[in-house]
């Protein structure tokens, strides 16, 4: 009853009802351009390739998850979000390495408005190629209907228009919406495959391909995988900060202490998304030119065995959470902000001593969230494997999955606070772990 209270009350705030119906909307856009088939291609063909082939067919089927089934059907957002994805990457490396990027990032709203400009003309380039180097794949796997020029044009312009909507729709979820547009995207793509994936195992059980035992076995692999998530994600390390009596204009207020919280995993999800688009890149581009130069078909096949699949995305988790936390942290900056409010850590000098150790303590947790994350994005897949389950559901599908739960909750959970109402769960509040 408790549970029904709570969606009540989300209902019952108008700005917030209003942000969710918003989302869902645009979810069911998403949802409807993933079922309008592009001209020319066999999908029947497409989709039996994606499941039982390997090397550039488990590419494909590695990138159909994230564009929640669109790729093997041949749609019109087959790409999904990830030339957007990839291109915000590419600009954040840009923005740590090139002086007039850099610049750009530290004049405010104006600078990001500028590099969201040149996010969005990368990413049309980037559809523009992702979507060639589709259009190679399906001509020499035999998919297309009526290969040439013609079919070329059609196919890349309506993929490249199709990737350039969903970045549009997603920038409206974070504008008017809640929760991160892009993630939200990508975690409705991943959802949408649940019912199939349950469907495809309950065949194989009833076929005899799997063991139930196997199958339950991997259900509760799941769903302890999720706790996991979720107990390390409220994980943080509080550092006690003592602020001195302060006088301001005729009154004196007197010293306090509080702390600041550092969480274990400060980054959320988007390392592992910025290191699942990224990987998709060298695997699409190798994957293609394997069609044309026999000689690179050893390298495509390298690339995308499991094994070493697993290895890249774990040292990409890796890099990605640091070069981000570097990129939202300012320790110089925070530690600045604390001495002019009369801010100081016991035993630590205010000012670059400070900073040092905020630098130490990000590292620090830094480098325990990065390895939770790359491992519980590796972990889950060799299981799967190993159990042989037919199902593409994955460690890196788990992390985002829950990753955008927790935070479009945590948003509702702020709306809930204001407007006095209880916390979206029974026990309130969702309380982080000191």
């Amino acid at each position: 009853m408790i549970l029904f209270k709570s969606f009540r009350n989300i209902f019952a705030i108008e700005e917030l009802r209003n942000k969710i119906l918003f989302t869902l909307g645009v979810l069911v856009i998403t949802r409807l351009g993933r079922l309008i088939p592009v001209i020319g291609v066999d999908t029947a063909l497409l989709g039996r390739m994606i499941q039982e082939s390997k090397g550039v067919g488990g590419l494909l089927s590695y990138l159909d998850l994230f564009s929640g089934g669109a790729l093997s059907q041949g749609t019109l957002f087959a790409l999904g979000i990830s030339p957007y994805i990839t291109a915000s990457i590419m600009m954040q490396l840009l923005g740590m390495t090139i002086p007039r990027f850099e610049q750009l990032l530290k004049e405010g709203d104006y600078g990001r408005k500028i590099m969201n400009q040149y996010t969005r003309y990368l990413t049309l380039v980037l559809s523009i190629v992702y979507s060639s180097s589709y259009a190679l794949v399906l001509e020499a796997k035999g998919l297309v209907l009526d290969p040439g020029i013609g079919f070329k044009l059609i196919f890349i312009v309506s993929l490249a228009a199709g990737a350039m909507f969903v970045m549009w729709l997603g920038d409206q979820i974070s504008l008017y919406g809640i929760g991160n547009g892009s993630s939200v995207i990508i975690c409705s793509s991943i959802v949408a495959r649940f019912p199939s994936d349950i469907g495809r195992t309950l065949t194989f059980i009833k076929e005899g391909q799997v063991d139930p035992f196997i199958a339950i076995l991997a259900l509760i692999i799941f769903i302890l995988i999720a706790a996991c998530i979720i107990f390390l994600e409220k994980g943080e390390r509080k550092i006690s900060v003592q602020y001195a009596r302060r006088i301001i204009g005729q009154r004196m207020y007197a010293g306090q202490s509080t702390y600041l919280p550092f969480k274990i995993n400060p980054t959320g999800v988007m390392p592992v998304i910025f290191a699942s688009s990224f990987l998709n890149f060298p695997r699409l581009v190798f994957g293609m030119l394997a069609e044309y130069f026999k000689q690179l078909r050893f390298l495509a096949d390298f690339i995308s065995q499991p094994f070493v699949m697993n290895i890249m995305l774990f040292v990409l988790i890796v890099f990605f959470s640091f070069a981000y936390t570097a990129l939202i942290f300012n320790p110089e900056e925070l530690a600045d902000n604390m001495k002019k409010n009369g801010g100081f850590i016991p035993g630590i000098r205010p000012g670059r001593k400070t900073a040092e150790f905020f630098d130490y303590i990000l590292t620090r947790i830094g480098l325990v969230g990065a390895i939770y994350l790359g491992c519980l994005a590796v972990l889950p897949d060799l299981f799967t494997a190993y159990m042989g389950l037919p199902i593409a559901l994955g460690g890196t599908s788990i992390l985002i999955a829950v990753g955008v739960a927790l935070d479009v909750s945590a948003q509702m959970e702020t709306y809930l606070i204001e407007h006095r109402y209880e916390g979206f769960l029974d026990t309130g509040r969702l309380r982080a772990r000191g």
